[in-house]
């Protein structure tokens, strides 16, 4: 079995007690073996004839003196001390007995609090008062006991409830009530623990491949030439006009547009028709301008 020398997991407070009250020291001691107490006043110690109706116990590791009536003669030096075969520790604490009273006063309040999950979280308020208030933590009205979750603790009138690990369920309304035979007072704050956000869902992107990149500037730039020829073909077309009965044309070595076929045989041939069958008739022909000779029109009587 492993020894461990003794450790005062919540040493002494001092108390401040009005005259006539009940003065209570307590102190939690971890060891193992599981340590010896003694109690001490002013390096002296203590034995039920120095301090009549002293009230002394130990269990669990908790240590406890109570004095149920102080007067001024009991203010002092107290310590207590825990030994074992690995060793000895001790924690100390005064006691002020005074006939004033006052009410307790918070001089550092509650602060609300906002943290992420997980988190460690530590509440704490400075209160002060004659005698000494007890001091309890509520969340939602309930009081808290401290616990390996929920650990209650006191340095001097600073007075601390730490959340070794956060959850959101742990977020409410916490409050702490301080008390003495001359008042109360409390104090409140919010906690908020926020849980693990959502990973947002990437947004999707379309990649296009230089492959497929090169083939649309392909075919953009085959679209292009072809509209650029049809384009020079159109504007090198063939152009004719009649002049004082001749008929004009201007053949290209580019093969024209095949005409359309005439819808009735029974009308007279317009001048594109006729234009459209001379150059058919003519596109072969090494000379660029050749001039036709049109019929002689009859006489009008």
């Amino acid at each position: 079995m492993s020894t461990q020398a003794p450790t005062f997991t919540q040493p002494l407070q001092s108390v401040v007690a009005l005259e006539g009250s009940a003065a209570t020291f307590e102190a939690q001691v971890s060891g193992s073996p599981v340590p010896e107490v003694s109690w001490f006043r002013d390096g002296q110690v203590l034995s039920a004839a120095a301090l009549p109706g002293a009230q002394i116990s130990f269990s669990d590791g908790r240590a406890v003196l109570m004095i149920p009536a102080v007067t001024a003669a009991h203010s002092g030096r107290f310590s207590v001390r825990a030994t074992n075969g690995a060793g000895q520790a001790t924690s100390t604490a005064e006691l002020l007995v005074t006939v004033e009273t006052a009410p307790p006063n918070f001089i550092q309040r509650l602060q609300s609090l906002t943290v992420r999950q997980r988190s460690q979280v530590r509440l704490d308020v400075r209160v002060t008062g004659i005698p000494t208030p007890v001091v309890k933590f509520y969340r939602e009205g309930a009081e808290i006991q401290s616990s390996a979750d929920f650990q209650i603790v006191q340095e001097g009138d600073l007075y601390s409830l730490l959340i070794a690990e956060a959850f959101p369920e742990d977020s409410g309304t916490y409050s702490v009530n301080a008390s003495n035979s001359s008042g109360r007072a409390t104090s409140t704050a919010e906690l908020l623990v926020q849980g693990e956000e959502a990973v947002p869902a990437k947004k999707t992107k379309t990649v296009i491949s230089s492959s497929s990149q090169r083939s649309s500037s392909q075919s953009r730039q085959t679209r292009v030439e072809t509209r650029s020829m049809e384009a020079q073909f159109e504007s090198s077309s063939m152009q004719m006009h009649v002049e004082g009965g001749v008929v004009s044309h201007l053949a290209h070595k580019t093969p024209p547009r095949v005409p359309p076929k005439p819808t009735s045989t029974s009308k007279s041939p317009t001048p594109s028709s006729l234009a459209a069958r001379v150059a058919g008739g003519r596109h072969q022909s090494p000379s660029p301008v050749r001039h036709v000779k049109a019929p002689t029109p009859a006489p009008v009587r």
